[in-house]
């Protein structure tokens, strides 16, 4: 349904006919750990995630999930070997 409460006319998972169904009766404000990611909208109001009514609680924890401005960084992985192994596979030769 349509947002009636902090995110005028923006679809909400959370706005039922009886109201805002998120704790509180309202989402909440992005934080500064949130500027620049994909999916903050702009309303009169502030800016709000598209996705979590409570961003701050995505960042409690470590990164959001879904922040679009990170970049997940990937550590090469080096294969052990195991020593014996190596050491029997040396004198084949």
């Amino acid at each position: 349904m349509l947002c009636q409460t902090t995110k005028s006319g923006i679809e909400c998972g959370f706005m039922t006919k009886k109201g805002c169904g998120f704790n509180g009766g309202s989402c909440l404000a992005i934080i500064d750990k949130c500027e620049g990611c994909a999916k903050i909208v702009a309303c009169e109001s502030g800016q709000y995630c598209r996705v979590y009514p409570d961003p701050a609680a995505k960042w409690r924890t470590g990164k959001c999930p879904t922040a679009t401005h990170i970049k997940i960084e990937v550590a090469e992985t080096v294969q052990k070997i195991n020593p014996l192994k190596a050491s029997k596979r040396a004198n084949k030769k």
